[in-house]
């Protein structure tokens, strides 16, 4: 069999080349290359920031199934549309916090002490100490808006400079802000207000896009500084503009841009003191070495099954969950099968429950399983990253419960549809081999395996049922490997379940649904 095909489409480091050549056969493409028509076969897509991977591009991918962004951001990656296709997204989220907060503290420094302009101002043939004149960043105040694991960084080394941090993040609690050694700002206005100098550390989303504009700049102290290493469209560029001709702001530094590469006509180049970087903050040789290595770990475990630790559209689950997880995904496709084989009209809710120890591990995977067995019927494309999506689409609501308690075993999951009554199927793993068993239908306990032929009969609780089914069965050469019976109470309602070795045929299921005490029509389904 001939091995997987990865697109690498930007030169990445060496060594994240030499693991994908261990697992592909790899394509690096030339610049100007046709990336779509070289996707036509390709299972795997490997890409920095330069090359948009759009909703048409993965369209023309038929192969497709995991797409690794070699750095930090997935601005250039239409996640959206690669998750309803099936395919994983994955990315180096840590390979250049370092490189970005040095980068950060490295404009900063320069514009406190105007070291790009003295160096130009000394190269054409000047002198001009008192024009250069810098400040001390030692007590000044440092507004971070942003606290995550490069505004961390930063903050660290600001102090290290003797500088006063204050931050601004929603996500990140008081408690968590102090302890890292800043000051927690109630609001980004309040922020603004007391700082010296502001650096940028946000995501760019509908709240974050122009966030820095006319009104929150007229906040700042006169002769503050803005560092923006961050997210280009953070910043109203036009705003930055008239704010450092007026002077209110003393000077900003820029590694990112709303449109990059940065327009000959940009008026940011005509600004005074703005000191511009061509998008640098994650380019040193270890951030780019490190972000190839991380992306090639992720992109062949994707392909080989295995847990994708940065997958922005698949959950990750550390290795002890995985352990006592792992055992119950073919049971949660199997009762999803299973459940959705006993509706008898249009499907509009599923809920998958846990309980015992299950309940506190990654219940997602658990849920794209039921999700799987359920519409997995003529859907090869369906899998883990795009169930829930698949789902939404045929509308159908998915919800999970999780309980602490499992009664009579260690873990149970249960399986609801709504259509729009409710049917509900249990199962759990038994043995130390975590045989896969049904345990509850439709309320009534009962033990079989799950898999396999499996026929399901409800009936009135009344004498010779057992054998008149057997007697038919037995009569059409089906072979009965293993059978349960279960009832609700002498008399009452009852259910027997037999495993079967042979399927039966429709007009055997018709003869079985006009025995005197059967109550509904026997469900037979293939389960494995």
């Amino acid at each position: 069999m001939s091995r997987p095909r990865c697109v690498v489409a930007e030169p990445i480091a060496e060594t994240g080349l030499a693991l994908l050549r261990e697992a592909f056969d790899v394509l690096e493409l030339e610049p100007g290359a046709d990336l779509r028509a070289a996707l036509a076969d390709a299972d795997a897509l490997v890409v920095r920031s330069a090359t948009p991977v759009d909703a048409a591009l993965i369209a023309a991918a038929p192969k497709l199934r995991v797409i690794g962004r070699a750095g930090v951001g997935v601005d250039n990656v239409d996640v959206d549309a690669a998750t309803s296709a099936g395919i994983v997204v994955c990315n180096a989220p840590e390979a250049n916090v370092v490189s970005a907060a040095e980068h950060a503290l490295a404009l900063l420094l320069a514009l406190a002490r105007h070291v790009s302009a003295a160096e130009r101002s000394l190269r054409d043939g000047a002198w001009e100490r008192e024009r250069f004149a810098g400040i001390e960043l030692a007590d000044k105040t440092l507004a971070l808006l942003g606290f995550g694991r490069i505004g961390r960084l930063v903050a660290s080394r600001a102090r290290a400079l003797g500088m006063r941090t204050v931050a601004y993040d929603p996500y990140v609690t008081r408690e968590r802000i102090a302890e890292l050694g800043a000051e927690q700002a109630e609001s980004i206005e309040a922020a603004l207000a007391v700082a010296d100098v502001v650096s940028l550390h946000l995501p760019v989303t509908p709240a974050t896009r122009g966030l820095i504009d006319t009104k929150r700049l007229a906040l700042l102290r006169p002769g503050a500084l803005l560092v923006n290493a961050a997210r280009g469209a953070l910043v109203d560029e036009g705003a930055l503009v008239e704010a450092l001709r007026s002077g209110h702001l003393a000077g900003a530094a820029l590694d990112v841009f709303a449109q990059e590469p940065l327009p000959a006509d940009s008026p940011l180049r005509d600004a005074p003191n703005l000191l511009l970087t061509p998008h640098l903050a994650g380019s040193t040789v270890e951030a780019q070495d490190r972000a190839g290595v991380v992306v090639a770990e992720q992109v062949v475990a994707a392909l080989a099954g295995q847990p994708v630790a940065h997958a922005l559209n698949l959950p990750f689950v550390p290795e002890d969950e995985r352990r006592v997880l792992e055992p119950f995904l073919p049971v949660a496709e199997r009762l999803g099968r299973l459940a959705m084989a006993l509706a008898e009209g249009p499907v509009t809710r599923i809920e998958i429950a846990t309980a015992g120890r299950l309940a506190s591990t990654g219940s997602r995977l658990l849920t794209s399983a039921a999700l799987r067995g359920a519409f997995g019927s003529g859907n090869d494309s369906l899998n883990d990253v795009n169930a829930l999506s698949i789902a939404a689409e045929l509308g159908v609501e998915v919800a999970e419960q999780h309980r602490a308690g499992a009664s009579d075993y260690t873990n149970l999951l249960a399986v609801t549809v709504r259509d729009p009554a409710e049917r509900t199927v249990v199962g759990t793993v038994l043995g130390a081999d975590h045989r896969a068993w049904l345990v509850r239908v439709h309320g009534l306990p009962l033990e079989i395996e799950l898999g396999g032929r499996l026929l399901l009969l409800r009936n009135d609780d009344v004498p010779g049922m057992v054998g008149r089914v057997g007697t038919l069965l037995g009569d059409a050469g089906i072979n009965i490997a293993n059978m349960t019976l279960s009832r609700a109470a002498a008399g009452g309602d009852a259910m027997m379940a037999f495993a079967l070795d042979d399927d039966p045929p429709q007009s055997l299921l018709a003869t079985l649904a006009t025995l005197p005490g059967v109550v509904a029509q026997p469900l037979y389904v293939r389960l494995s």
